[in-house]
Order: C-alpha cells, then sequence, then structure tokens
C-alpha cells in the first residue's frame, strides 16, 4: 500500500467531498481499525463495529483539519484507541486486562492462547510508542507496506527501515515487560504480522462509508441516529435504509434543532432574570451611595470607607452583569444560526440596542462613582478630566475606552450641590454624542451626583430642554 496513494485519496476527499475517495480509503483502512477495536474492547465483535463506525465518522468529519502530510494509518490507529478507552470508560477494563497480562507471564509467548490474552494490552502499547517508533510498526504490519515502500514512506533506504522498524519493536517490547508480558522482539514480529489485521465483517466498508459520509455533511446526524438505535449493533441494513430514503434523517435534525433552541430560550430567560436582579442590587447600592454622601459631613473618614466598599461590591455585581451579557450576546448569536420554530411563541430575547442602552448606563454609573470617590480625596472638588479617574477605577468592567465615551459637565465641588439641585438630579458626566435606535428615538447616558444613571430619550434628539433641569453650573470665583 502506497501512502502517497493515501494522502492523495484523504486531500481529494478533503478538497472536493469526493465519496469515491472516501470509499477507496475506507476500504484501505478498514481491517486497521477493525482489527484494533476487536484487541480494545476485549472481542466484543458489535461493540468493535460501534468503535469502529464512530472513528470512521470522525475521519470524514476532520479530515479538512487534518494536516497534508499526516500518516493516515497512524491517526485511524491513535483515534481508535482514543475511542475504545473512551467507550469502555477506561479503567475498570484495563486493570482487568493488565492482571489477565501478568497471570499469563509464567507461560510460553509463542502459544495462540497467550497472543490472544496480550491483544487487548497490545494497542496501547503501540499508541505509547513515539511518533516515528509508532508509524513504522503501523507502516510495515497495520498497513502491510513491504520495505521499500515503507523506506518511500519515511524519506530513507530500505537497510534504514529495517533497523527502525527492529528498533521500534524492541521498545515495544520493553513498554509491554514494563505492563508484567515477557514476549521478546521477535515474537512480537510474529505476532504482529500475522494477527494485526484481521478481515472485517463482510458489508461493514459498505454500511460506513454511507453513515460516515452522511455523519460529515450532517454536522453530527449519524451518532445521533446511532444513538437513537442504543449503539448495540450497527444495523447495516436499518441504516443504509435511512441514508438513501432519506426520510429518517431530516426528522432527527428538525428534533434536534427544536429542542436545541427551546434549551437556549430557557438558558436567555435565566440570564435576563439574573440581570435584572443585579440592575435591582446596583440600584440599592446608588441608595447606599447617596446616604454615604449625604453623612460626609458628620464622619467624612468612616464614610469615606463605607463607600468605597459599596463600590467594591458594585464593580463585583458590575463584572458579573457583563459576564451575563457576553453570555446573552451568546445565546442569541446561537438561536439565530437555528432552525426556525414557526409555532413557537417564546419571549424575543433583549436586543443589541437594549444591551447598548444598558452598557452606557453601566459606564456612566462607574464614572460617577469615580468621581465621587476622587472628591473625596480632594475636599470634595470634583476631578478636572475623567483620566484623573483612572486609580479609583482600575479594574472596572465595562471598560471606559470603548465604545462609549462621556464628558464632564460639572466643574466644581460635591459641596455645593445642595445649594442648587438635589444631588439626584444633577448631572456631572454625560455621553458625548447622542445616537438613534431602529424606532427613531434618540438616547443618552447621563450619571448623576448621587452615583445613579440614566438614559433619557428625546424624538427629535435635542436633550437641551431635559438638560436644563439637570445641569448645575459652578458658583463663580470668591463666592
Amino acid at each position: 500500500m502506497k501512502t502517497t496513494d493515501s494522502q492523495g485519496l484523504l486531500a481529494a476527499y478533503a478538497k472536493t467531498g469526493s465519496e469515491a475517495a472516501f470509499r477507496e480509503l475506507l476500504a484501505r483502512y478498514v481491517n486497521l481499525v477493525y482489527s484494533a477495536a476487536v484487541r480494545l474492547v476485549g472481542n466484543d465483535a458489535d461493540l468493535a463495529k460501534d468503535v469502529t463506525q464512530t472513528v470512521f465518522v470522525d475521519l470524514a468529519r476532520k479530515a479538512p483539519k487534518l494536516p497534508r502530510d499526516v500518516m493516515l494509518g497512524g491517526w485511524l490507529h491513535h483515534h481508535t484507541v482514543f475511542v475504545a478507552s473512551t467507550t469502555l470508560r477506561g479503567e475498570r477494563r484495563r486493570q482487568a486486562r493488565e492482571r489477565q497480562a501478568v497471570e499469563m507471564n509464567a507461560l510460553p509467548d509463542h502459544t495462540q492462547e497467550n497472543l490472544a490474552q496480550i491483544a487487548p494490552i497490545l494497542d496501547e502499547a503501540i499508541d505509547q510508542l513515539g511518533a516515528e517508533d509508532r508509524t513504522a510498526i503501523l507502516l510495515r504490519f497495520f498497513e502491510q507496506c513491504d520495505f521499500p515502500s515503507l523506506a518511500e514512506a519515511l524519506g530513507s533506504n530500505e537497510d534504514a527501515a529495517r533497523k527502525r522498524v527492529s528498533r521500534a519493536l524492541e521498545k515495544l517490547h520493553l513498554l509491554l515487560r514494563h505492563r508484567g508480558v515477557s514476549l521478546s522482539a521477535a515474537a512480537l514480529g510474529t505476532l504482529l504480522a500475522t494477527e494485526a489485521v484481521t478481515a472485517a465483517p463482510a458489508g461493514l466498508a459498505v454500511g460506513l462509508a454511507g453513515t460516515a459520509l452522511t455523519g460529515a455533511a450532517g454536522g453530527g446526524t449519524a451518532l445521533t441516529v446511532l444513538k437513537i438505535m442504543s449503539m448495540t449493533t450497527l444495523k447495516l441494513g436499518v441504516i443504509s435504509a435511512i441514508v438513501v430514503g432519506g426520510v429518517v434523517t431530516p426528522l432527527v435534525l428538525q428534533h434536534q434543532s427544536l429542542v436545541k433552541q427551546r434549551e437556549e430560550i430557557q438558558a436567555l430567560r435565566q440570564q435576563v432574570e439574573q440581570m435584572a436582579q443585579l440592575e435591582t442590587e446596583n440600584d440599592r447600592l446608588s441608595n447606599l451611595v447617596v446616604r454615604a454622601h449625604s453623612a460626609a459631613s458628620d464622619d467624612p473618614s468612616r464614610e469615606l470607607l463605607r463607600l468605597r466598599g459599596e463600590v467594591g461590591m458594585l464593580r463585583s455585581q458590575s463584572n458579573q452583569l457583563e459576564r451575563l451579557r457576553n453570555e446573552n450576546r451568546r445565546l442569541q448569536a446561537s438561536m439565530a444560526k437555528a432552525a426556525p420554530n414557526p409555532d413557537s411563541q417564546e419571549v424575543e430575547p433583549r436586543s443589541a440596542e437594549a444591551e447598548r442602552g444598558l452598557a452606557e448606563m453601566s459606564d456612566a454609573k462607574l464614572l460617577t462613582l469615580g468621581l465621587i470617590m476622587y472628591a473625596g480625596d480632594h475636599t470634595q472638588q470634583v476631578a478636572r478630566s475623567l483620566d484623573q479617574l483612572e486609580p479609583y477605577l482600575h479594574g472596572s468592567t465595562p471598560s471606559l475606552t470603548g465604545t462609549n465615551q462621556f464628558e464632564l459637565v460639572y466643574q466644581g465641588s460635591f459641596n455645593d450641590i445642595p445649594n442648587g439641585l438635589p444631588a439626584s438630579q444633577t448631572v456631572v458626566v454625560r455621553e458625548q454624542q447622542a445616537w438613534q435606535s431602529s424606532d427613531g428615538r434618540w438616547h443618552r447616558a447621563y450619571g448623576f451626583a448621587d452615583g445613579h444613571s440614566e438614559l433619557p430619550t428625546a424624538p427629535d434628539g435635542n436633550f437641551e430642554p431635559w438638560e436644563k433641569q439637570h445641569l448645575l453650573s459652578p458658583p463663580p470665583a470668591g463666592q
């Protein structure tokens, strides 16, 4: 078998989806995969068929991502070991096989009975070899390459290929000896030459081709169908009828899409509820900030410490809120890709515009709290620029360097605010530019002196009448 031919067939299938190329690959390697699967699952023929099918379904799905120079026999053998180990749930079966190997350690290493006993751990030992040694073993004994073909595949001469195989057998002998199997390298060579590859059951390749190609095209539908069949046997006749008739697969796809969509909607509802709870908690913290600010004249240092603790809690809440928003967006994107359900009466998820409004209100709130903390350290004087707030907002989410840009609209002292408008009605920061939503309304985010934020709307984009009621100029110098 020429490895270059197999690489060419794999490249043809990966590039064009050629069924003929894939069927030829399957015909070449089905005996290799099935033989390893039989040994790994303890001679359970039905389970070995399931493992073989899973391996070729994965090959059909992953072929476009495999390297061009991949040694396909090595990849298939390694993946067979992985799939079989997963199927058997690993440790319990593996320990049982190792005990069997230890029990037969004192028996002659050339009997047919002993060779059958070490078969389950043989493939796992091969999989533990280094890449070059594993490739040499698989090409020589599993893909049944003669030494000239082996030398060509390894990029060496025939003599070097023979030495590579001999060294690989010695390393395999040492691995098996550490697991309690005293089988010589020569006996291993005999075993692999005669027992490594067993003919797969008649008709297996034909059924696998249809199933694997269907699974690759349908994004895993073949595996869903197999789970419905409980994965006990391949049931080739039934699977072939499904592939040819095209009746069950569309129904399974539709059901799978419907179930997934309902799960996504339920998860989205939970996320929205958590976001609402966090927003309520943020409002509660804002009220605490108001009380702390009003009591600052009695004990400024103590209230400032209390205020900073509350702001720390708000930062934590904001971080969690941002994570929920990201998850919300992910769910919305996932739902957009899902098949539409005309019968669904589920509530529409929150729009991107609503998410933007929440983000801008959060930014305004964090900036306002930063101003309050800055003023607490500077005799109640407001910062001259938002850049001065960086030490107080370090680690806050969302970032202040994002798309929502704000500006200071109050310069002066927080002590002067009660002489004019109440703090809860006095704007200290605002979004630089108003923005228009799809319903035609204009929006602009504002942060108030008591620590809360708002997102008022204007039908024509003119916010001046609203701002006249909420902007407070600082008193002239000297007053």
